[in-house]
């Protein structure tokens, strides 16, 4: 009996101090708790403008680096970084404004997506940062997967969670763990992008 090849669907993040890791972790599991499909976790090094600085080949821990190619082979895309000023990290912009010729060939079209992101202050810009990021995702052709008002924690939410995507508020050290809501909230979204990656396939 042959075994269906299981959907990969891609949870790309950046994160420098873990909480968008974290996310991302909750988010993969939200991916796998539907039958079908696997979480592929990958992440992006750091840039610098010092053109000496360089990241290892491997990273020390956590996801391998994300390849262009991770973007062709995937049924649906989980994309997360921390707030830079209410707009993505510059390692996460720099990956994405690479893949031209992806947007080109058209290889993301049609093809499932959701955001995700982590913030140092309450207010610090966690929604802009999730709109800023479906931008290129709408260029590359994707469709946007929210969190809808039909998830309880939505309404209840004070630590992060918006119908724009998954979010976490870390603190200003960082440390603050993620709550009850947001855990659910984010595992949540990634269970809708994989059952919208399945409906999606199968059409």
């Amino acid at each position: 009996m042959v075994k269906t090849p299981l959907l990969p669907v891609l949870v790309l993040y950046y994160s420098r101090h873990g909480a968008t890791r974290k996310l991302a972790d909750l988010i993969a599991q939200g991916i796998e708790s539907v039958p079908g499909c696997e979480a592929r976790l990958r992440t992006v090094p750091a840039i610098s403008t010092v053109t000496e600085a360089t990241e290892p080949a491997v990273p020390a821990s956590g996801a391998p680096y994300v390849e262009l190619s991770d973007l062709e082979e995937c049924a649906g895309l989980a994309l997360g970084s921390p707030t830079r000023f209410g707009n993505m990290a510059a390692p996460m912009k720099y990956f994405i404004d690479g893949s031209s010729a992806q947007w080109l060939s058209g290889v993301l079209t049609g093809k499932p997506a959701c955001v995700f992101t982590s913030t140092g202050s309450l207010h610090g810009g966690q929604e802009s940062t999730l709109l800023s990021m479906m931008l290129p995702l709408l260029h590359h052709g994707m469709l946007i997967v929210g969190l809808p008002y039909a998830e309880p924690a939505l309404m209840n939410t004070a630590s992060g969670g918006s119908p724009y995507g998954a979010t976490h508020w870390s603190g200003a050290s960082g440390k603050l763990e993620i709550t009850e809501d947001s855990r659910m909230l984010a595992i949540a979204l990634g269970k809708r992008l994989s059952e919208a990656a399945l409906k999606l396939r199968k059409e």
